[in-house]
């Protein structure tokens, strides 16, 4: 059984409750905790992560709109896993458009 608290099964788990809220979302995430050792949050075991998601369920909504469904996702990690977390959250039309 995963620890919940285990740091190197972050990754995974924010992958997983993103897919269960987000569905057929494409997700790139990149844990950059090792850049931020000695920081506020680090110090207190929590990570720093970067999140590419690209997902329908983002059309129509404004930037604001989708980093909420985002947050919701993760719902409770976000107090006891994540410390920073930087999101870009696009529809497929607009991923389709950036290089």
């Amino acid at each position: 059984m995963t620890n919940p608290y285990d740091a190197a099964s972050r990754p995974a788990r924010i992958r997983e409750r993103l897919r269960a809220h987000l569905g057929d979302a494409q997700i790139e995430l990149v844990d950059e905790s090792h850049l931020h050792i000695g920081h506020a949050g680090a110090r207190e075991g929590k990570g720093h992560f970067r999140v590419r998601i690209v997902s329908a369920r983002f059309a129509g909504l404004k930037p604001l709109q989708r980093h909420r469904l985002v947050f919701d996702a993760l719902g409770d990690m976000m107090q006891t896993d994540i410390h920073a977390l930087n999101i870009t959250a696009l529809t497929p039309e607009e991923a389709a458009a950036r290089p």
